[in-house]
């Protein structure tokens, strides 16, 4: 299946930060601040896993930058509801993953974080990397969704056209036109709601966390994802990273029983997003190299200026093969995988 013709421009969702500052310094003020309230009352036993592998299906959301602000501008601002912007249809990509979790006894587990934004492009990905005959076959066991955002989460139709039963882990903060979309998608299946306020293990490994917190474009609540893998650490998995990555590892450290060491991070960082670096951020930097991680693979609202800072640290990034419309090898894109 050939790329719709609107992503042979390519222009990545980092492009967008260029074209105009529409709420910069909002856009990545959650890496510096801390999360209202989030801890757990005890660490949590989650068990152990061997290994995660994460393929990323999509981390290019739109492609062109000038466009989306917009048609954000147009529609009022960064606080607008994403529901009512008039949206360029032409100009949608979408996030998503497809995890692999390798258990202690040598079976694999599969499920996909998030589901994408627009439908043609969502499901080019989709066939592109084998996903729609796995949700046939039924070898995703659950779709998991980090946030009520529209590229992470308006794919849903085309993956419940391959698998209308598939199990979605979510959370209560959706707003009355995110379950509308779940229903009107056709989900068939168990749609569960996380437990706010805690970590949920989802199988021995691996393990949710709800960060409830206000989101650009009227949107509320973030999930991360937290793996133990065996004889390495602790593997953290994020959407948009919108609690922001230090309060992140932070919490997994804090609130997973043993307190695993750092080990890995795989996703959107939301750190300079808009790629114009301010002094701020340096601590954010100095704090990712401070965790001694020992794979960092970097995506989506990771501005590359902040990868190239991640570089001169000396943190280790794992790069990818800028295909499928990823326009730098400096970020684990489209078609690209990391292995924990």
């Amino acid at each position: 299946m050939k790329a719709p013709e609107s992503t042979t421009r390519a222009i990545s969702r980092r492009n967008f930060v260029k074209s105009v500052g529409v709420g910069g310094a909002a856009l990545y003020v959650s890496s510096l601040l801390g999360p209202s309230r989030m801890w757990a009352a005890e660490p949590a036993d989650i068990g152990q896993c061997k290994s995660v592998k994460v393929r990323c299906i999509s981390e290019t959301s739109w492609f062109d930058g000038a466009q989306f602000v917009a048609d954000v501008k147009n529609a009022g601002g960064m606080s607008t509801n994403q529901y009512v912007v008039p949206w360029n249809p032409k100009n949608s990509g979408g996030y998503s993953a497809l995890v692999e979790v390798e258990a202690l006894n040598g079976t694999t587990r599969r499920f996909l974080l998030d589901t994408g934004w627009n439908p043609a492009w969502m499901e080019y990905s989709y066939q592109r990397e084998g996903i729609d005959d796995m949700l046939r076959k039924g070898e995703i066991e659950f779709l998991f969704l980090s946030h009520e955002h529209l590229d992470h989460f308006w794919g849903l139709p085309v993956i419940l056209k391959y698998r209308p039963d598939l199990k979605i882990l979510t959370s209560n903060s959706y707003y009355p036109e995110g379950r509308e979309l779940i229903k009107k998608s056709g989900h068939k299946g168990q749609l569960v709601v996380l437990r706010p306020g805690g970590v949920n293990q989802l199988f021995p490994g691996c393990a949710a966390a709800t960060f409830d917190i206000p989101i650009i474009l009227r949107v509320q609540g973030e999930h991360a994802l937290f793996f133990n893998v065996k004889d390495k650490g602790l593997v953290t998995v994020t959407g948009c990273c919108h609690m922001g990555v230090l309060n992140l590892l932070k919490y997994g450290q804090e609130n997973i029983q043993g307190s695993p060491t750092p080990y890995g991070l795989y996703g959107g960082l939301h750190i300079c997003p808009f790629e114009q670096w301010d002094e701020k951020l340096d601590p954010v930097i100095s704090g990712i190299a401070a965790m001694k991680l020992q794979k960092v693979a970097a995506n989506h609202c990771t501005g590359l200026v902040a990868i190239q800072k991640m570089i001169a640290s000396n943190i280790p990034v794992v790069q990818g093969t800028a295909k499928y419309g990823s326009h730098s090898n400096l970020c684990i894109g489209n078609g690209d995988e990391v292995v924990f």
